[in-house]
């Protein structure tokens, strides 16, 4: 098991998140000072923040593949107005997560399989909430909102995917999750309605969409989409649009739910 070398002080491991979650960029100092004290920087502040800067070389010299604070500072550069942390983009996590996500998205529509499989190694780079240990400040709320939303729409991207490969059996509880942590959204419940339905469970598929109904009134004011309309209607008929797709035939998008049918002629 590897060594922690992170900063155990909180202002230093929130500066050391921003350079990170901004690595290969300079950072200037307003915007360091703006994520450690907000609108409220002291006196001192910007003298503190090159304190910061200092103790972060400091701690990055004890690394061993780094070792010395000429490297330290190689890697932890002082540019003109801001600070740039110098890192191979294959060694940050976040860098590979968003690799893996555009090589995903590349696949989905042409190889769900490979696709549903590049997302799901992206999906397991995280563990827990991004930061969960690190003091946010406004700077750092803004890109955690960005990961967690990115987040999100890649796990939307491969249930999608997992639908169209005849998964739904595989994916109720997971979208039971979901759905109760997401009461408001309305693609997962979809998702969930679809897996439901395709598992023989058309009456817990019906409630779904209740619930979410109830929910949209009750806190948004808002009635469900057209989209998810359509998705309640074609399961009230069983539609056989919405069944589970055979391997014969062409797979199905959520997104193509159902449309209105032109009239044929006559």
């Amino acid at each position: 098991m590897g060594s922690d070398y992170a900063p155990t002080a909180p202002k230093q491991r929130q500066l050391l998140a921003l350079l990170v979650l901004n690595a290969n960029q300079v950072v200037s100092v307003d915007t360091c000072i703006e994520e450690l004290w907000g609108g409220n920087p002291p006196d001192t502040g910007l003298s503190t923040l090159q304190s910061y800067v200092l103790q972060l070389r400091r701690i990055l010299k004890r690394v061993p593949r780094i070792g010395s604070l000429q490297a330290a500072r190689d890697m932890l550069q002082t540019r003109d107005g801001g600070y740039l942390l110098a890192v191979a983009p294959d060694k940050l996590d976040v860098a590979l997560f968003h690799d893996l996500v555009r090589q995903g998205r590349a696949e989905l529509g042409r190889d769900d399989a490979t696709a549903s499989g590049l997302f799901s190694r992206a999906l397991g780079l995280w563990q827990g909430a991004a930061l969960s240990d690190v003091q946010a400040g406004p700077v750092l709320r803004i890109h955690l909102a960005g990961l967690e939303e990115t987040r999100i729409s890649v796990q939307e991207q491969r249930i999608d995917a997992d639908l169209r490969l005849g998964r739904h059996h595989d994916l109720l509880g997971e979208l039971s999750a979901l759905c109760a942590h997401y009461p408001t959204h309305e693609n997962l419940h979809a998702q969930f309605m679809l897996a439901l339905y395709r598992s023989g469970r058309r009456t817990q598929a019906l409630e779904v969409v209740n619930r979410l109904r109830a929910m949209l009134r009750d806190e948004l004011g808002l009635e469900p989409s057209p989209r998810m309309k359509r998705l309640h209607q074609a399961v009230l008929a069983c539609d056989p649009m919405i069944d589970a797709p055979a391997e014969s035939t062409p797979l199905l998008s959520l997104d193509l739910l159902p449309r209105p049918v032109a009239a044929r002629s006559a």
